[in-house]
């Protein structure tokens, strides 16, 4: 059976299986509710509990830093399922409108750390990782070591797979749509 595009549904608990509804009822008693990405996961059996281990390992970055990646990667990779879920969590975290904007667009004029992380991102995932010299000497002179280049680079690629997910899929938004650029 060949599927469409309009075929991609989000699953609803009854949907999937057993382990997965106990990741859904876990969900809904942390955040309230299942967001359509982790119940599109959901579809398959082990990928939800892996992409949720995946994004609660431990790491060097703050969450304002994970936000400025998981915005710049989110915004060159086209996906408006996630710009629209990290600017919520950007807000979340302390970001104004405007600075969520600025971060989306690769920098971050408003604090010289985030906007040489913001940098360093955005020329990682635009160059599939070939960083010219430069970006990368201003990243470890804002503070990054190289233990952050590494939480940058697996953020960067948990994103990845989320936006290419929701870019094959489109399925629906679940949150306040992001503003376009």
């Amino acid at each position: 059976m060949t599927t469409t595009a309009s075929a991609f549904n989000v699953p609803t608990k009854s949907e999937v299986s057993e382990n997965n509804q106990a990741i859904f009822d876990q969900l809904e008693k942390q955040i309230g509710f299942v967001p359509n990405l982790y119940a599109f996961y959901a579809k398959n059996e082990t990928a939800l509990a892996d992409y949720l281990a995946l994004q609660s390992r431990k790491t060097t970055l703050k969450a304002k830093e994970k936000e400025v990646v998981n915005l710049v990667t989110s915004q060159i990779n086209g996906c408006r399922y996630c710009q629209s879920a990290h600017t919520a969590l950007g807000k979340m975290n302390g970001f104004t409108n405007e600075q969520i904007i600025e971060i989306r667009g690769g920098s971050a004029s408003f604090d010289e750390k985030l906007d040489a992380l913001a940098k360093f991102t955005s020329a990682t995932v635009s160059n599939q990782g070939k960083v010219d010299e430069k970006v990368k000497a201003s990243f470890f002179a804002a503070g990054y070591s190289e233990a952050n280049l590494i939480d940058v680079v697996i953020l960067i690629g948990d994103k990845i797979m989320s936006n290419y997910l929701h870019n094959l899929t489109g399925f629906e938004i679940d949150f306040p749509l992001a503003p376009e650029l």
